[in-house]
């Protein structure tokens, strides 16, 4: 064991050493202990030593069989030791050369790590550190720590250099007109892509850590003249509380701070792009970027919002409007049809057409089970087809889902175990449910569907509608960080409603939305549009055309 005189880096050592002294009789007490969440809050406790060498042996104890962490040491000129940490794979190997060199070449004798980093080393991000835990992290996240004799501070060079990514088009939210960017998997390429789109100093990007073993890097990003600060620290509180071993995904962020983790509605908002975080933070929400992944969260979240695009405000109002009324009804379709074909053709077979009546009934006249047990034979085939067509790879994905339901379809329809119809009904329901931007969305929709369809099955009209009741009741119940679910439906906002079913013109969106609690409402004037009306545009009497020019022309040469 290493000798020190700082009585917690004994026990720290102590508890590290404990494991490899583990018995055979499977005792797991010392593991535990020195697995606890407080082992970083620990080592943060635990100040660098003066002396080099305690500092070498309390890292290799600490780092011990970590094949890739480096530990190397060397002389600074004229001989004073010192001692460089990294990890081989995450910092950029070609600045660390420079700056070792320029270390071993600098000469005179200095010693001072503050006068070191600020006069010496190439490197344009520095930090100095006094304590193991803010070291190890940093460490841990690429960066270079470097340590020499005869202080008790380290000097932490910013020189990350992972492998990462190119910048793509986001393969969740294809839009046809608007940006072809998305996020990747590093936290400060996705930081820089949002600070090119506001570049205010208003834009606050707040830094946290989340897990015990994976110390995941968070920024919570805000505009600090436009969100409530008391939406801003509720969401700091609920990360904080976080106490988890390791986040490898914002998923698992999403389920851990969200309002109703049993509700099958999404309440947090994930996006790829750019364009919709920083349209997001102009309305006053808050979005939680997570180093490791693409996708970004965005609170708080409301209904209305899964059936909005991007590209919604980038086209022409008019087709904005008409492509968002589009999904409406098909979000309905996707809802509610196979219940409502089950329950027509169960119990209320007089409010089809007598023609159309004769042509289902002849089309199930061979079909050995209930309209219900077939919908749902067919609608768990369709969901195994998309859910199979989404695992296998890329090059025969869609060709088999697709070959597929063809296949399934017309071979279950010739063998007559399903009807035609029931194919027509499951293929539009399939097909309806593509339409929903929000791929989490989507997903609670077909999850509703079954039980609706039971519900259809067994009660017919009634069972439905009554379902659909219990599905508005606890829409109506649920909130996104203090903001009802249904807003600006319920509770009504009528000047909210400009962007609900359709999208009204720009100019008419002047005000930030009303359900969002914000610092400044308004947006934008409308001093433009109220010009071009009063102007009433350029009348193009002063335009020379060129015909009559040329009938000018014309008329000067016969006179």
């Amino acid at each position: 064991m290493v000798k020190t005189s700082n009585p917690l880096m004994k026990s720290i050592l102590r508890k590290r050493t404990s494991i490899k002294q583990e018995d055979s009789s499977g005792e797991q007490k010392d593991l535990h202990d020195s697995l606890d969440y407080q082992f970083i809050e620990e080592l943060k406790k635990t100040p660098l030593s003066l002396l080099l060498d305690d500092n070498h042996a309390f890292i290799k104890a600490i780092f011990q069989d970590c094949s890739d962490v480096v530990v190397r040491q060397f002389d600074i000129e004229p001989n004073i030791p010192a001692l460089l940490l990294f990890v081989d794979g995450l910092t950029n190997t070609e600045l660390l050369n420079d700056t070792m060199k320029s270390l071993m070449l600098i000469g005179g004798g200095e010693t001072s790590v503050q006068r070191i980093a600020d006069a010496i080393l190439p490197v344009s991000q520095t930090q100095i550190s006094d304590n193991y835990g803010d070291l190890l992290v940093s460490v841990l996240g690429g960066d270079a720590a470097l340590l020499v004799e005869g202080n008790a501070k380290a000097i932490l060079l910013g020189i990350r250099g992972t492998e990462k990514r190119s910048v793509a088009e986001p393969e969740t939210e294809t839009v046809v007109r608007g940006p072809k960017e998305g996020f990747v998997e590093s936290i400060r390429t996705n930081t820089s892509m949002i600070r090119r789109k506001l570049k205010t100093p208003r834009l606050k990007m707040k830094s946290m850590c989340v897990g015990k073993e994976s110390n995941t890097n968070l920024v919570i990003c805000y505009m600090d003249d436009l969100a409530m600060p008391s939406l801003v620290e509720e969401v700091v509180k609920r990360l904080e509380l976080i106490k988890i071993d390791a986040i490898l995904e914002s998923g698992m962020i999403e389920e851990l701070i969200q309002d109703n983790a049993y509700s099958p509605f999404p309440q947090m908002q994930y996006t790829e792009r750019p364009d919709v975080v920083a349209g997001a933070l102009v309305q006053g929400r808050v979005a939680i970027l997570t180093d490791g992944t693409p996708f970004a969260l965005i609170v708080p979240f409301v209904f209305i919002q899964t059936m909005q695009t991007a590209e919604d405000y980038y086209e022409r109002f008019q087709i904005g409007s008409l492509l968002r009324l589009l999904r409406y009804v098909f979000v309905f379709l996707s809802l509610t049809t196979p219940a409502l074909y089950v329950a027509i053709t169960t119990f209320h077979q007089e409010l089809l057409p007598t023609t159309l009546m004769l042509s289902v009934a002849a089309s199930r006249e061979a079909i050995p089970f209930p309209a219900a047990v077939e919908a749902f034979i067919m609608e768990i085939t369709f969901e195994a087809l998309r859910e199979a067509g989404i695992r296998l790879p890329k090059a025969v994905g869609s060709a088999v889902s697709i070959l597929g339901a063809l296949v399934v379809g017309q071979a279950a329809v010739q063998a007559g175990i399903v009807s035609a119809p029931m194919v027509i009904v499951v293929s539009i329901t399939g097909i309806a449910s593509f339409t929903i931007p929000r791929f989490n969305g989507a997903i609670a929709i077909r999850m509703l569907r079954f039980p609706i369809l039971l519900a259809g099955a067994v009660f017919g009209f009634y069972g439905i509608f009554f379902s659909l009741m219990i599905l508005i009741g606890h829409m109506a119940n649920l909130r996104s960080f203090g903001v009802p679910y249904l807003s600006p439906i319920g509770p009504l906002s009528s000047g909210d409603m400009k962007d609900v079913f359709v999208r009204a013109p720009w100019w008419e969106l002047n005000k930030r939305p009303e359900f969002m609690p914000v610092q400044d409402a308004h947006r934008m004037d409308d001093k433009l549009s109220q010009q071009i009306m009063q102007d009433g545009g350029l009348d193009g009497s002063s335009i020379q055309h060129k015909h009559h020019s040329s009938e000018e022309g014309n008329q000067n040469g016969s006179s």
